[in-house]
């Protein structure tokens, strides 16, 4: 009798546990969806193996007032690179790809100055290569002007290299555009057929298509943005819209992928039990950084662009179109996948804290996460004396230059200005040697009107690396205005 009622206690315990966690999840995304203003939302929850939530929250078509569902399907945009990055890594599992090989061995006709960089290079973006999406229409991301990918690619190869190969990372979906020519040449198949017989089909993906805005695609969720400017007139309060954008069937390794949380938790859990990669080293290897040329990890590792290799809690992850995230945690068999259909949502900012309702010391180990969640509280005009006393108690509590620089413009695309503003400049201060935060802090300074100061800041920015030309860009207009 005592062994029963001990084994109940411990269901009910169990139990009440487990509901005190989606208590929390609930109201971290009830939070953010309501601060945000997202429409509606998808989450899903793998640990030890197994999906332990999945969960819909508000409304996937507003005009029409449909919920979101568990089949609905969102835009992931640049979470399909990470598909990308698999599918590399699946050749090079069967040695058809060497990560230190240059893209001459693979692709014939490329520019001179392409033919020496490397698989490696084009994963982690710091190729130098020109970006083919300057190319395109900014409005709709349509091939715009030149129409064809041929002409395309054609003025790609005569486009000067932004920078020397190695040295400099610069985001670029040329890169993702070359590793699916390279895909398709090893494979003799369309890469969207590759990703589909190897890696859906594997994770019995029954709701993950390619596709964009031209495309019908069933139980999907169409994708919004608050814009303040219609024809040209600013208007007095920003109005829901709808958001329109296209992805070139030959672009869509970079981004075109949709999909829906439980989707990509089952296509997590093939890829870290041995069905997508066979082998652990390899997933061990897509997870490490390449580098640069001085030596310095790259800030992507192959093929995912959040990557969180601290002692403790390591994740890596990926985010897309300002509005979907994952993160996955492989020592803490944890991951956590939250989908929006708000441009300008960004949920890389909270999912961290949805990991934390699950292993509380997420939190701490993130300082991003754990600056965030304290400035919320103590606001964020405070945060520099916030990092000065944290980093008494614990002087290796660094959050990461790109990090703050990355949460920085994802506050100002959200018309958070002063508050975008107070992170840029804790950047500076923990940064004082990087022209890059010297730069962005003066584009945020000029849009508060403090032309002075963020003339300055763009000057010290060109004293510590005389090659930015966008701050020489800036510094021209602002003296052919005076």
């Amino acid at each position: 009798m005592k062994i029963y009622l001990f084994i109940v206690a411990l269901l009910i315990s169990s139990l009440s546990f487990a509901q005190n966690i989606n208590s929390n999840v609930d109201e971290v995304i009830q939070r953010e969806m309501k601060t945000r203003r997202i429409p509606g939302a998808q989450i899903a929850v793998v640990r030890d193996g197994k999906i332990v939530l999945s969960k819909s929250y508000g409304l996937a078509n507003v005009a029409d007032q449909i919920a979101v569902q568990s089949n609905t399907i969102f835009p992931i945009n640049s979470n399909t690179k990470i598909f990308t990055g698999v599918a590399v890594m699946q050749l090079v599992e069967q040695g058809k790809i060497k990560l230190d090989a240059p893209v001459s061995t693979y692709l014939s006709g490329l520019p001179a100055e392409w033919q020496k960089i490397t698989i490696d290079q084009l994963l982690t973006h710091i190729s130098g290569l020109p970006d083919m999406l300057k190319l395109f229409d900014p409005a709709t991301g349509s091939v715009g002007a030149l129409r064809t990918e041929e002409a395309i690619f054609g003025k790609l190869k005569i486009t000067p290299m932004e920078f020397k190969t190695g040295e400099q990372f610069s985001y670029n979906q040329t890169n993702y555009y070359l590793l699916g020519k390279i895909i398709e040449k090893l494979t003799n198949k369309p890469f969207a057929e590759f990703f589909g017989e190897r890696q859906f089909k594997t994770a019995g993906l029954k709701n993950t298509v390619f596709g964009d805005s031209r495309d019908i695609i069933p139980h999907y969720a169409p994708s919004y943005s608050y814009r303040s400017f219609f024809d040209g007139k600013r208007i007095n309060e920003d109005k829901l819209a709808n958001n329109y954008y296209e992805f070139p069937d030959f672009t869509r390794t970079s981004a075109g992928l949709n999909s829906t949380s439980e989707d990509l938790a089952h296509w997590i859990i093939s890829l870290q039990n041995g069905k997508i990669l066979q082998k652990q080293s390899t997933l061990d290897l897509m997870w490490s950084p390449a580098t640069f040329n001085n030596g310095r990890p790259t800030d992507w590792v192959r093929g995912w662009g959040i990557a969180k290799l601290r002692k403790n809690h390591k994740a890596v992850g990926m985010s897309g179109g300002n509005r979907s995230a994952l993160l996955i945690y492989p020592d803490d068999h944890l991951a956590v996948i939250v989908l929006t259909n708000l441009v300008g949502s960004a949920p890389e900012d909270f999912i961290e804290e949805i990991a934390g309702c699950y292993i509380p010391d997420i939190i701490k180990a993130d300082p991003l996460t754990y600056l965030r969640k304290n400035l919320q509280k103590t606001g964020y005009e405070n945060a520099i004396d916030f990092v000065k006393n944290e980093k008494k108690q614990n002087p290796d509590f660094m959050p990461q230059e790109s990090e703050l620089n990355n949460w920085g413009y994802r506050l100002l695309a959200s018309n958070q200005k002063k508050e975008a503003l107070a992170i840029f400049k804790l950047n500076v201060y923990l940064y004082p040697d990087s022209w890059n935060a010297y730069d962005s802090y003066g584009e945020i300074l000029l849009k508060m009107g403090e032309k002075n100061k963020g003339t300055e800041m763009y000057k010290k920015s060109l004293e510590l690396n005389p090659d930015n030309e966008n701050g020489k860009n800036v510094l021209k207009e602002i003296q052919a205005k005076n």
